[in-house]
C-alpha cells in the first residue's frame, strides 16, 4: 500500500504542477469583475483556434487526471488500517 501512496503523491504533485501552468497558458476573456456589469463583450469570445482547443482539451485532462488522483488518496487514507 505504501508503494501505491507514493506513485499516487508523486502523479499529484506532477499533475498539480502542469495544471497550473496549463491554467496560466490560457488566453484572457475579459477584463474581470468590471465586464460582469455592463462591460462589453470582445469579438473572439466564440471563436477560438487550434491550439486553444487542445489546451482547453488538455487542461481538462489534466484535472481528471488531479481529481481522480485525490480521490484515490483520500479512499487509501480513509481505509488505511
Amino acid at each position: 500500500m505504501d508503494a501505491l501512496r507514493i506513485t499516487l503523491q508523486v502523479l499529484m504533485v506532477i499533475s498539480s504542477g502542469l495544471l497550473i501552468m496549463m491554467v496560466l497558458l490560457h488566453k484572457g476573456r475579459g477584463g474581470g469583475l468590471s465586464d460582469m456589469f455592463g462591460g462589453g463583450l470582445t469579438s473572439s469570445v466564440g471563436s477560438s483556434g487550434v491550439a486553444e482547443r487542445n489546451l482547453n482539451r488538455l487542461t481538462i485532462g489534466v484535472a481528471v487526471l488531479w481529481i481522480v488522483t485525490v480521490a484515490l488518496l483520500g479512499l487509501i487514507q480513509k481505509f488505511d488500517v
